[in-house]
């Protein structure tokens, strides 16, 4: 069984749906920040790694939990990267960006 269509007068006119907002970034110009992020998320991964060894031989030879966390961050970040590429949406890039960036710091509080 089908269902019935609604009357045209029950449908909203064109002029009533909102416009697309001019200075939204385009889908493709979201992916490719993502995949941008992803050469950021590497450099940030070998400075974390940098960090966490020389805390390591300078320190008392114990991993703390800014390191993991730091770690937790990245993986994080490659997480949100990997969604902003199937759903670009902005706010997953921005989560990105800033998880990536808080893993180098995170490790230096240890």
């Amino acid at each position: 069984m089908t269902t019935p269509t609604p009357p045209a007068a029950d449908l909203p006119a064109p002029t009533d749906l909102p416009a697309p907002d001019p200075t939204a970034p385009s889908t493709r110009a979201l992916r490719v920040l993502a995949l941008c992020g992803f050469l950021l998320l590497a450099g940030c991964l070998v400075l974390t790694a940098v960090l966490g060894l020389v805390d390591a031989v300078e320190g008392d030879g114990v991993g703390g939990g800014f390191l993991t966390a730091g770690l937790w961050s990245l993986a994080l970040a490659a997480a949100a990267g990997t969604a902003a590429l199937a759903v670009p949406r902005r706010a997953l890039v921005a989560a990105q960006y800033a998880l990536a960036f808080a893993a180098p710091v995170l490790a230096a509080l240890d």
